[in-house]
């Protein structure tokens, strides 16, 4: 094997970049866009990049806050929010419902979609989107370090207990996961992917 020459830091004394590697290197992530709704009604909608699925039976998603943030508070009030497929098509859409806004500002209204109510929770989900997740709040953990000390950071797993898939995207019983085009986050800023057909391939697993 060839010897790299390897940039080492140690994340406590800083990385020494223009800007962290740490989320462009885990990358891409999928796009937790989560609606909730608040005690009083008020309905929330906010892209997370820290969001992925953690298990089959029961299926459960779980997306991590940085802050406590309006859509962990709703959740906690609550106890259900909607996963929304954020595409191509939609990625102005959702870049808009990552403005701070006052908690009563309608981030559905402020960027243009249409609120569909879910059958299942009583949180719309995003009408435009092929593909949503209703969930059920199963646990919210707030994230700490090696050390025990409590990080400003909190996960909200949920269990998804109704699906919604356009049929557009379901070939012979099979759900195609790059027709949607979905968006993945890639780092620093303002970085994105689109999943496309032509940069997938399949390896099968040997056992």
């Amino acid at each position: 094997m060839t010897e790299r020459d390897l940039h080492f830091y140690e994340p406590k004394n800083g990385h020494g970049l223009k800007h962290d590697p740490f989320n462009a290197i885990i990358a891409p992530r999928p796009i937790g866009w989560i609606s909730s709704r608040d005690k009083e009604g008020h309905v929330n909608l906010a892209p997370y990049s820290f969001f992925n699925g953690f298990c089959y039976t029961p299926p459960i998603i779980g997306f991590s806050s940085t802050n406590w943030k309006d859509s962990v508070a709703n959740i906690q009030e609550t106890g259900e929010f909607v996963w929304n497929l954020a595409t191509r098509d939609l990625a102005t859409h959702m870049n808009a419902t990552a403005a701070h806004v006052a908690r009563e500002v309608d981030e559905f209204k402020l960027a243009g979609l249409t609120p569909v109510p879910g059958k299942l929770v009583n949180v719309p989900r995003v009408g435009e989107s092929p593909v949503s997740f209703e969930c059920k709040l199963t646990q919210i953990v707030q994230l700490q370090g090696a050390d025990g000390k409590k990080a400003n950071a909190w996960v909200t797993f949920g269990e998804v207990v109704a699906v919604h898939i356009d049929k557009a995207l379901i070939k012979d019983g099979v759900y195609q996961t790059a027709l949607g085009r979905p968006i993945v986050r890639a780092g620093r800023r303002g970085d994105y992917f689109e999943i496309t057909q032509d940069n997938m391939f399949e390896m099968i697993r040997p056992d």
